[in-house]
Formats: structure tokens, sequence, C-alpha cells
């Protein structure tokens, strides 16, 4: 599962700002849209779009 950390930016709404989050798939693709886009799913259940730029992958703690 992809999982990242959404930094945002000055128009982010602050509950999500340095929050983590897992990508929203169908078909086992991330759904994204033509402008880059994204839908992620944040711990509390809250679906958002996103733009995809302001994301950070977490690595693996191996």
């Amino acid at each position: 599962m992809n999982e990242y950390v959404y930094h945002g930016d000055k128009l982010t709404d602050p509950k999500y700002k340095k929050q983590p989050c897992k990508a929203v798939r169908k078909n086992g693709k991330c759904i994204r849209g033509k402008n880059s886009n994204m839908l992620v799913e944040f711990t509390g259940g809250d679906k958002v779009v996103i733009m995809a730029r302001t994301l950070r992958k977490i690595r693996n703690q191996n």
C-alpha cells in the first residue's frame, strides 16, 4: 500500500497538514486526475482530492 505524508501549502486545512495518508486504489491503480491530483484517504477516514506534488512517500523502515 502506498503511504504518504501530506505537506500541504498555505491554503491547506490545518487538520491535514503533516498527516499520513494512503492512496485510494481502483483496479490496483492509484486514482489520479489529468492535472496530477490524487485521491487519498487520511487515518480518520476522510477521502480528499489533493495535489500530488505536495505528497512525500514514506520509506519502509526495514
